[in-house]
């Protein structure tokens, strides 16, 4: 008896890892061991390859006397899930001759059940784009994550349902009348051409009353990247402001849509195609620090890296646990964020636009008139308190919601001011954003995501610009970080406008959304 070796691959955090597996036969009393720093998941494996491997027509191996060693190398990383089902069973028939069959080049993946059927894995994305990038031309994976992994293309994607289709596919051997099955091969998948449907908007800024100003301030954050901060007393529409929101920003683009796809497949959350719109995460105040951020047993991604090249929505934005907003921090100015933990240190994509929503106190009515504050002096300082000023100083925007007259409430929709009319303005003020930074070689595609080097060298102002700036930061007392993100922001709004500097109305516009007024509450 020889040892077998094929290949397969697993998800580490969100990059693929390629695993060798090896099987090894020996006469002598029967026993089944895997070896290679394998997780409880995949020591379960040995019980359903075992009845997989009967229920598809040849003996099980514990019907023989024999020494079974599947081998997981590289040893030193750690093997997780019941990806390797499918290898294994596929190794351990090649090793006991009961088939023949050539894997070079080939991928196996799969979990499988104990009947044989093929289960789908997670993180099925990344394990092709890492097959691909290393030679492999053929992957065997369930029939379920095909649609998720023709997105990878140059990949020969063979979806089985069960262990036998697999094995009909690859064997070579004549395995006589004991065992009858055909010679029949697998039909590689091949993607549907989907037309390009267009996505129905669920919350229509025509059908918010009033609020021209948070309208006009949305658009502004949706055209250059930027967070954008949203106050005024309950029931204003803040909510349904933010939820608007997400209609306003174009699709992604493949490279995006590849990256965020495989963050959701690795998560688990891929429900099922690709992730093609940008992604709108709002946990609730009550969301934990490590379900914002990530962590635990297996350094899994926080709420900040599902909502990656999307939108993170903090509605109640002061509710959340302090060490929850201080945890932004880092995300907000680097767009990653690092999970460092005793198992070890990972940095994940946290490339989001922040909206968040408060009230100007815990009982809504401080300053709103016609409404009585409940609140003690106490409480109202408290709520403030939970803002640290690095957490305010890296929201670009800042934008009062206030109250809106009952007469409005029953006026007609006004299309002027509806999503589909101010989604072309921010679709085309991108396309300006990015044709400037590729032409200067930046791999970014928005005002927001310009670093204090790149703002001075792609950005200029004009002498009359340079003075209303300065006199403003003095008055304002702004910060240098401040004071960047007012040249940013008044860079996305010419864009808007298709202006090719940034004129003195541009700076002014961007240095009234500082948060002078939120601090005076």
């Amino acid at each position: 008896m020889s040892v077998s070796k094929i290949y397969s691959l697993q998800t580490t955090l969100l990059k693929a890892q390629l695993v060798e597996i090896e099987v090894d036969l020996s006469r002598g009393l029967h026993s089944f061991s895997i070896v290679g720093l394998a997780d409880k998941a995949i020591d379960e494996s040995k019980d359903r390859v075992s009845a997989a491997i009967k229920n598809s027509g040849f003996k099980s191996p514990k019907n023989k006397n024999q020494k079974v060693v599947v081998s997981l190398a590289p040893a030193d990383i750690k093997k997780e899930g019941p990806i390797f089902d499918l290898p294994i069973a596929i190794a351990y028939l090649i090793t006991s001759e009961d088939i023949k069959a050539e894997t070079k080049g080939k991928i196996f993946i799969g979990e499988l059940s104990l009947d044989g059927k093929l289960r789908p894995v997670k993180g099925v994305l990344p394990i092709t784009q890492k097959a691909k990038d290393l030679g492999f031309r053929e992957i065997f994976l369930p029939k379920e994550n095909a649609e998720e992994a023709s997105i990878i293309s140059e990949m020969k994607l063979y979806p089985a349902e069960t262990l036998e289709n697999v094995i009909a596919h690859i064997n070579t051997k004549d395995l006589g009348e004991e065992n009858k099955i055909e010679h029949k091969e697998i039909v590689p998948f091949k993607a549907k051409v989907k037309k390009k449907i267009k996505s129905e908007v669920e919350v229509d800024f025509a059908d918010i009353k009033g609020q021209e100003a948070a309208k006009r301030g949305l658009q502004i954050a949706a055209s250059g990247g930027h967070n954008i901060a949203m106050y005024g007393p309950p029931g204003t529409g803040k909510t349904m402001l933010a939820r608007a929101f997400r209609d306003l920003l174009p699709r992604l683009s493949f490279e995006d849509t590849l990256e965020v796809t495989s963050i959701y497949s690795v998560s688990g959350m891929l429900d099922s195609g690709l992730v093609v719109e940008p992604p709108f995460r709002s946990p609730h105040h009550t969301a934990s620090y490590v379900s914002l951020v990530g962590g635990g047993a297996n350094l899994k991604p926080g709420e900040v890296t599902l909502s990656h090249k999307g939108v993170l929505f903090l509605d109640e934005f002061p509710e959340f646990d302090k060490k929850v907003l201080e945890s932004l921090r880092q995300p907000l100015e680097d767009r990653e964020i690092t999970v460092a933990r005793a198992k070890g240190s990972v940095k994940y994509p946290a490339q989001f636009i922040l909206i968040a929503t408060m009230n100007p106190c815990p009982c809504g009515n401080y300053g709103v008139k016609g409404k009585e504050c409940t609140c003690s002096a106490q409480a109202i300082e408290r709520y403030k308190r939970k803002l640290s000023g690095p957490i305010v100083d890296r929201i670009d925007m800042w934008v009062e919601v206030s109250k809106v007259e009952h007469e409005k409430l029953t006026d007609a929709r006004d299309l002027h001011e509806g999503t589909e009319k101010m989604r072309p303005i921010v679709q085309n003020a991108r396309k300006i954003q990015e044709q400037r930074y590729k032409k200067g070689k930046l791999k970014i595609k928005t005002n927001a995501e310009l670093t204090s080097k790149d703002l001075v060298k792609h950005i200029k102002l004009s002498p009359e610009v340079k003075e209303i700036l300065n006199t403003s930061a003095k008055q304002f007392d702004l910060s240098a970080r401040s004071y960047h993100r007012v040249i940013k922001l008044a860079r996305t709004i010419a864009d808007m406008e298709e202006a090719p500097e940034i004129m003195p109305n541009h700076i002014l516009e961007a240095l009234q959304y500082r948060p002078k007024r939120y601090q005076q509450l």
